[in-house]
């Protein structure tokens, strides 16, 4: 049974049984504890929590999940993925634990014709918690698991919580015995090697408090409502259908595989270490694949330093195998192809991922090109110091700083007949390691606590009014000053204003919150946010500025007017440059973030290469001519299918309800889902003035843009510098660039013959230095600082004149200056000097530590550079004593 499949029978089992389908959430969700979502229930979290109630009673979905916390493991073990598809079955005070265990026992064992998955239950073991009787009962009694094949265990396998105070409950969990040639017999608290576990059945009836680990923490108490939250392992069950070894063997990886077979000329199955590669190639592939999908993109930090580990670690393997070329479209490919069935958005992106994915390989290979160098520097000092090993910190730095594979450091190591500190490099990784975990818990334990929301969500959803309100009339419905509800505020007081119906725009899809004003008869706030709580309350943060504000008191909230205006315009003009862009770039640009504030926009989309100058400006004339079309603005509330039907573009990241709002600017011209706040035509952004383009990350761009009087201004403050340097050159404004570049070359010219005026000087000067040299211990020696001003780049050309002087005589030439604060310096020694066992890069190390500096270089020429020149005096008689002691 083919894994699509194994989805479509999942769902229809439920939806059957009169679960509503929710399609899977985003793998990037607004949650300041996860970067990636990571179990099925992440979506339906603000109902465990009760910051919601749900729209549903009971649900159903198979959500994608991402796990990375161990990415170093992915192959080592044949079960271990970082992107996997978690089918679960939800009930929201329905169903408990009589219902859950039945609908999972039905569609695992009914015969494939009757919709089920077929399974032997005679082969399927059961887990409960240790003094769960109630499912143990159920199991035995209504279900017919015999006895022996239940099985107790304790809070650490079979209690589960989310890790912070909040919803937890005992679990059960479903086992498939795959038989004695995977283990030992007793079930799965004996081998869970051999007994797979498939499926967890979370009891949801508890409420747990402070406390860290699976077991550490205190029960204090039942929740309202018992709930359930399951989860079906979906590569796991294919393993099991499809009758083979592993996840790595199933129709969705075994292809990327083979495919990497065929790139690599190595062959899956031969040799451990193989296969590992082999697995990461497959694992990291769709993992990246809908990573991208969603909107992800290789960068530094968060999500896109995940994605660029992944990407990395698929060019490394595909190296360590023997590819010798681009291996990463190919194997994307590979997996569109598998996973297109289930996901069929990845056929509308897959140009944009297979760019980004290329793109990442290109940078990469570079990267790989570069850091040997690196290494070989490295190694090269190492080998100058009498050394066979590179040390940790140098491997470190190599793979953190360079992102240079540590396998690839130790491979060539060996080449050059060196060993690396691999224990020196682990030690620094599990330092790292152990900080990115404490950071990890510490935003675990930040969970943001939105309880005091609840009743405002639940009974009290705001009205919103600013599609075609600038002012309405409120009632204050809650107040919260400093985290607490409070009946009144009083002048000066900060506070959280919660009122029935609201002009106000909360900031949402890049777009900045609303400002202005609330008035009432005994006192008046200044509005200078707004943000959403649960999708439904908007919450204004407010300072009094007289009288006071009390519960139930009846106000007139009115939006800043030009505020108002000036905001729309820059957020129409943000769909405008958007179209423009995929005019002039294609679809690839797709967008990857924005903010609009009164009067600038900004737009970070995906693309890989800078824009051209010519580029800038087809796509500043497309959005203006725009302008000057006065397209009606249309907005469109419809479904979502129906919306996608009409060609709306959609935002990567967001998760959009069953009805949506459609932007519609010049008909097909742009065409987006949005919930911002437009203009009515399209004359009235005024000019859109762009700025300039930059980077933001690995292959993605900024676009910075003024619209209407800001726009206007920034304009004539050009004409008006256009108009001063015409008057100041005499040259009429349309002869400037020529009169410019005329003066540029002309100072360039200047610029040139002054320096090499200076360069003679300083290389004239440069004999008399030779001249007066003096001989310590055989050695003729040149130790001293130059004129004030000269660059590292003047000592390190004097040095080398300096060095050949002296012909074959024995002599060391060190050079310092002191140069804005900075000291450069730089150590020249002759063949005749090194046979006597003088080195450079020793001397520039002695010299560094009395400026507070480093260096190094070889033994004949190096150089380095300090901070203090009040140390030059020191440092230049401790090259001599080392000349001393040598000579």
């Amino acid at each position: 049974m083919q894994t699509h499949e194994i989805r479509e029978r999942f769902i229809k089992h439920f939806t059957n049984a009169g679960h509503t389908e929710v399609p899977s959430a985003s793998l990037i969700l607004d949650d300041p504890n996860l970067l990636f979502v990571n179990a099925g229930m992440v979506p339906f979290k603000p109902y465990f929590l009760g910051q919601q109630n749900p729209p549903f009673a009971t649900a159903t979905s198979i959500q994608k999940c991402v796990r990375t916390l161990d990415i170093e493991e992915v192959g080592i073990t044949t079960r271990h993925n970082t992107f996997f598809q978690m089918a679960g079955n939800f009930s929201f005070g329905d169903y408990f634990k009589e219902g859950a265990i039945k609908h999972a026992w039905a569609l695992l064992i009914n015969s494939v014709a009757d919709g089920g998955f077929g399974l032997d239950p005679d082969r399927l073991w059961v887990t409960v918690y240790t003094d769960d009787d109630e499912a143990a009962e159920i199991w035995e009694k209504k279900v017919g698991v015999p006895a022996e094949r239940i099985q107790r265990l304790g809070m650490a396998d079979n209690y589960w919580s989310m890790g912070v105070p909040g919803p937890c409950g005992p679990c059960s969990e479903i086992y498939y015995d795959r038989g004695p040639e995977h283990g030992k017999e007793g079930g799965p608290i004996v081998d869970d090697t051999r007994y797979i576990e498939i499926w967890n059945l979370v009891f949801m009836e508890n409420e747990r408090g402070e406390g860290i680990g699976k077991d550490n923490f205190e029960i204090v108490g039942p929740l309202p409502k018992k709930n359930i939250d399951t989860g079906m392992g979906v590569e796991r069950v294919a393993c099991i259908l499809q009758d083979v070894e592993n996840v790595y063997e199933t129709d969705l990886l075994r292809p990327v595989i083979d495919e990497a077979e065929r790139l690599t000329g190595a062959t899956y199955g031969d040799n451990h270490t193989d296969n590992v590669r082999f697995r990461v190639i497959a694992d990291h592939c769709r993992t990246g694949l809908m990573l991208m999908l969603d909107g992800v993109t290789p960068g530094n930090e968060g999500r896109g330093y995940i994605l660029r580990r992944l990407l990395r670690r698929i060019i490394r393997s595909a190296r360590l195998l023997g590819a010798t070329g681009t291996t990463m479209e190919r194997l994307m490919d590979t997996v569109r192809q598998t996973m297109t069935p289930s996901y069929p958005e990845i056929a509308d992106n897959w140009e944009r991922i297979r760019s980004v994915a290329v793109g990442e390989e290109k940078a990469f290979l570079k990267t790989l090109e570069s850091g040997s160098q690196l290494f070989e520097n490295a190694a090269a000092q190492a080998k100058s110091e009498g050394k066979s090993v590179v040390d940790g910190a140098t491997a470190f730095s190599l793979h953190d700083t360079h992102g240079f594979p540590f396998d690839l450091t130790v491979e060539m190591a060996n080449e050059a007949g060196m060993t690396v500190d691999e224990a020196g490099f682990h030690e620094l990784m599990a330092e790292q390691k152990a900080r990115a975990k404490a950071d990890n818990n510490a935003k675990k334990m930040g969970h943001a606590d939105q309880t005091i929301y609840r009743p405002f969500v639940d009974n009290h959803p705001t009205a919103f009014t600013g599609y075609t309100h600038i002012e309405d009339e409120s009632a204050v419905l809650g107040i919260i000053k400093e985290g607490q509800l409070v009946d009144r505020v009083a002048a000066g007081d900060q506070a959280q204003i919660i009122v029935d119906r609201t002009p106000f725009y909360a900031e949402a899809g890049g777009q900045m919150a609303d400002r202005g004003t609330f008035r009432g008869e005994s006192g008046a706030a200044d509005v200078t946010d707004v943000q959403k709580v649960g999708k439904k309350v908007w919450v204004h943060f407010a300072t009094v500025t007289g009288g006071e504000l009390a519960v139930g008191q009846k106000l007139t909230a009115s939006v800043d007017d030009a505020w108002r205006h000036q905001a729309r315009q820059a957020h129409s003009g943000t769909h405008l440059i958007h179209a423009a862009l995929r005019d002039v770039l294609g679809p690839t640009a797709v967008q990857a973030g924005s903010m609009n504030r009164p009067g600038y926009l900004r737009f970070d989309f995906q693309y890989g290469d800078q824009l051209t100058a010519e580029q800038l400006s087809r796509i500043e004339d497309i959005a203006n001519a725009a302008v000057d079309s006065d397209y009606k603005v249309n907005t469109i509330e419809t479904s979502l299918e129906e919306a996608r039907a009409m060609g709306a573009m959609a935002l990567f990241g967001e998760n959009y309800g069953d009805e949506v709002r459609v932007v519609e600017i010049g008909g097909p011209f742009s065409m987006e889902l949005c919930g911002g706040i437009h203009v009515e035509h399209s004359s009235q952004i005024g000019p859109i003035a762009v700025l300039g383009e930059s980077s933001v990350g690995s292959g993605v761009r900024r676009i910075e843009a003024y619209t209407g009087m800001d726009s206007f201004r920034f304009l004539s403050g050009g004409k008006n510098v256009v108009a001063d340097l015409a008057a100041n050159l005499k040259t009429p404004s349309e002869e400037l660039p020529e009169r410019i570049d005329a003066l540029t070359a002309k100072l360039k010219a200047a610029e040139k013959q002054i320096q090499q005026m200076r360069n003679q000087q300083l290389l004239a000067g440069v004999g008399d230095l030779v001249a007066k040299a003096e001989t310590i211990g055989g050695i003729k020696v040149v130790a001293v600082q130059l004129p004030e001003g000269v660059s590292a780049g003047d000592v390190r050309t004097m040095a080398t004149d300096a060095k050949a002087r002296f012909g074959s005589d024995a002599a060391v030439v060190f050079f310092t200056a002191s140069d804005d604060g900075k000291v450069p310096f730089v150590a020249a020694v002759t063949d005749a000097a090194v046979d006597k066992g003088l080195k450079a890069g020793e001397l520039v190390k002695t010299f560094g530590e009395k400026v507070g500096g480093r260096g190094g270089g070889k033994p004949a020429m190096a150089q380095g550079s300090g901070s203090d020149p009040a140390g030059i005096a020191a440092g230049l008689e401790a090259v001599k004593a080392m000349v001393e002691a040598n000579g």
